[in-house]
């Protein structure tokens, strides 16, 4: 069942949210009194897949910046023409 709750205590606690999401509950998030929309756990059907974890090569993950950069380095880089 749904809970409901309200925009500002979302705003307030999305942290504390989405670690409820992710155990499974869904919450309607109104505004006054009016629902706006609803967050719930997406079921898994097998679309989405890790491309790559982040957080496994360095604790917290990679600025996203860092790794921009990282890329645009290697796209300028000259590849040796083959044969």
């Amino acid at each position: 069942m749904e809970k409901i709750i309200g925009l500002k205590e979302f705003r307030e606690n999305v942290a504390a949210f989405t670690k409820k999401v992710g155990k499974g509950e869904s919450f309607v998030v109104v505004k006054r009194s009016k629902p706006i929309f609803k967050i719930s756990p997406l079921e898994d059907d097998g679309r989405w897949e890790t491309v790559i974890d982040f957080t496994k090569i360095r604790k917290g993950g990679i600025p996203a910046t860092t790794l921009l950069k990282y890329l645009r380095n290697e796209q300028t880089r000259k590849k040796p023409k083959k044969a």
